[in-house]
């Protein structure tokens, strides 16, 4: 049986509906379903970082752009309600150009929460710009063996995508600390990182949360069918940035996720055909579009008239012989997802609806 929004920010306890989902649920799974199966660029095998937990320290790291304690404010609340304690990182409240910090005190920022025992999960700040300059100077090893969530979208793509990669480690694309946490954003967060507590909240008994499931009669189906793969994927300015390094994008066999902002159709273009003429989406076994925002035509085009958001999608994504959707809440939108990147999940474009095939945490 579905278990039932709550509303965390008041009460853990507390009954409500979600204001955006027309149906979201967890799902029983079968036995294979609940195991993981690792589908990573590394070879190493897959691990899932710790949850979340009631008395559990959330290191708030800079890696990218600066942010205010005031920023932060909604995001601190939310873990004082949850018994969380928030620990902010020294570079909060700093700012070097349209950075936080430089490249070192970022990259020993970051680090130090991963090295830090005490310290169960670390959530960014924001993003902006900059994760791609420390990628070199992190410790990969030591994520690993950290085996901590690790969250954020936008520029935080880069370090989530490098992360799992290289690391082995699931990462968690979600709200960063200055992200306005609704209801909505809550439950998505909470009952990927957090299940323990949303099994109390509902009085489960279950040993293991049955994994998550978000359908929506609202999602644009551009191409039907069923796929299943390794969830993976981010900001596609940021996916595109990093495309013949070590850090590029691994597509082989994945579900992958997009989503962009203040992009209009000929840059989506751009950037979808970089990923074809890259082999990416070709080896994909699904694609999953966010609400892509601000990226309608504002006028003519740099030749002309501009094709829409819709046909550029159509045109670059038509013949891959997979299934492709659009519209799904997480990235640049107020109310979003928490999307884990390594985990097995399907997309089923019919019934619009995309089904985490595991848990994601221990």
């Amino acid at each position: 049986m579905p278990i039932k929004r709550r509303r965390f920010m008041s009460s853990v306890a507390t009954a409500a509906v979600a204001p955006l989902v027309v149906k979201s649920s967890f799902a029983a799974s079968s036995a294979a379903e609940a195991s993981y199966v690792a589908a990573s660029a590394s070879s190493a095998a897959v691990v899932l970082p710790t949850q979340i937990q009631r008395g559990s320290k959330i290191g708030i790291a800079c890696p990218s752009s600066s942010a205010t304690t005031q920023e932060l404010e909604g995001f601190v609340q939310l873990c004082l309600a949850q018994g969380l304690t928030p620990v902010l990182g020294r570079n909060i409240n700093k700012r070097s150009g349209y950075l936080s910090a430089s490249d070192q005190d970022r990259a020993d920022e970051l680090m130090e929460f991963v090295d830090d025992a005490s310290v169960h999960a670390i959530v960014c700040a924001r993003g902006g710009y900059g994760v791609m300059r420390i990628l070199p100077m992190l410790d990969y090893s030591a994520i690993r063996h950290a085996g901590k969530v690790i969250m954020g979208f936008s520029d935080i793509t880069a370090l989530l995508i490098a992360a799992n990669q290289l690391s082995g480690i699931v990462t968690f694309h979600g709200p960063v600390a200055s992200s306005t946490f609704d209801e909505f954003t809550i439950n998505g967060f909470t009952k990927v990182v957090m299940p323990s507590i949303v099994q109390m909240a509902a009085h489960s008994a279950d040993a293991v949360p049955a994994p998550f499931i978000f359908q929506d009669d609202r999602i644009t189906t551009f191409s039907g069918g069923l796929g299943r793969g390794r969830l993976t994927g981010g900001n596609l300015s940021m996916i595109v940035s990093t495309l013949g390094t070590k850090y590029e994008i691994d597509t082989t066999n994945a579900i992958l996720f997009l989503e962009e902002i203040n992009e209009e159709p000929f840059r989506i273009d751009r950037m979808l055909t970089q990923l074809w003429l890259a082999g990416k989406l070709q080896t994909c076994k699904g694609i999953v579009m966010g609400n892509f925002r601000n990226c309608e035509a504002k006028g003519l085009s740099i030749t002309g008239p501009s094709f829409t958001l819709q046909q550029v999608i159509e045109q670059r994504t038509g013949d891959l012989g997979i299934p492709v959707v659009y519209g799904l809440p997480f990235g640049h939108v107020r109310s979003k997802l928490t999307l884990p990147i390594g985990i097995e999940a399907e997309i089923d474009a019919s019934k619009k609806s995309l089904r985490f095939l595991s848990v994601a945490v221990t």
